[in-house]
């Protein structure tokens, strides 16, 4: 396996295919790389080389008891992108990979970075606040940390056969395929880290990081996501950066990266050579 020590000396590990322009992708709660195959396998056929990590205590990486917040994935990926040497990177995040990517970016630069897409992110915030008052309050938060706690293999079975990827809508079929690899790759990761991570979604706001992005972002979110909300994140996110495009999708869930692959693939690719 390919993996490299992070300065607090946590290990991370990654995957890195092809040759040409970078692309980094950023997984989202409580998945790893894997989650990114689909996007992987398209783009380093299309001339691109592509790399995705699994953050700490998410995958294959190291399992420490403490680190798992914003702050440290910001660092962990921006010692990565050092220590692979990228450079003119394409950044992509989903989920809160959306909110690793920002934090990167805001506490380490642009240096390395061509482009930026936030998908179905977090940005810039998703709890309830002044600035977001139809955000989740507290105990939504408090709430997945209990179901977690009480039973995690269950609680990541419900999730993806529900919610996540929209099969809980009336004419829609579950693919039990979907849900196993979710599952798979949930179950994979540490227990306090996705517990731990939940605060992150719950405390965080990334307005001062998404104002330092000049680069240009695209912003894609769809509209039936029952996990980030549309309206409470993606036009408020576009309208920080400075240089930014939105691109929302009627009906689309939170996982539409896998369920609407060739729709998302495609205006990613889009993107990315304009």
């Amino acid at each position: 396996m390919s993996t490299f020590t992070t300065p607090d000396g946590t290990e991370i590990f990654y995957k890195d295919w092809g040759s040409g322009q970078p692309i980094m992708f950023s997984h989202g709660w409580p998945l790893s790389a894997d989650d990114w195959d689909n996007q992987m396998l398209f783009f380093k056929d299309h001339g691109f080389r592509v790399i995705a990590h699994d953050r700490r205590g998410h995958g294959r990486s190291a399992q420490p008891a403490g680190g798992h917040d914003m702050d440290h994935y910001a660092d962990d990926l921006a010692a990565l992108a050092e220590h692979l040497d990228i450079r003119d990177a394409v950044h992509v995040g989903h989920s809160a990979g959306g909110g690793e990517v920002t934090r990167y970016i805001g506490r380490h630069g642009e240096d390395r970075v061509a482009k930026v897409v936030l998908i179905s992110a977090v940005t810039p915030s998703t709890a309830l606040s002044d600035a977001n008052p139809d955000g989740l309050p507290q105990s939504a938060y408090e709430g997945l940390q209990a179901q977690l706690a009480a039973s995690r293999a269950s609680f990541f079975r419900e999730l993806p056969a529900g919610p996540f990827y929209g099969f809980n809508r009336p004419g829609t079929e579950t693919v039990d395929a979907i849900v196993d690899n979710w599952w798979r790759q949930a179950m994979m990761g540490a227990a306090n880290a996705q517990y731990d991570c939940v605060f992150a979604f719950a405390r965080e706001d990334y307005s001062e990081d998404l104002a330092r992005i000049s680069v240009p972002v695209l912003v894609m979110h769809g509209e039936d996501d029952q996990i980030v909300s549309y309206a409470d994140t993606a036009p408020r996110a576009v309208k920080l950066v400075r240089n930014g495009t939105l691109k929302s999708y009627p009906g689309f869930p939170h996982g539409m990266p896998t369920t609407q692959a060739e729709t998302i693939n495609a205006d990613l690719l889009a993107f990315i050579r304009s």
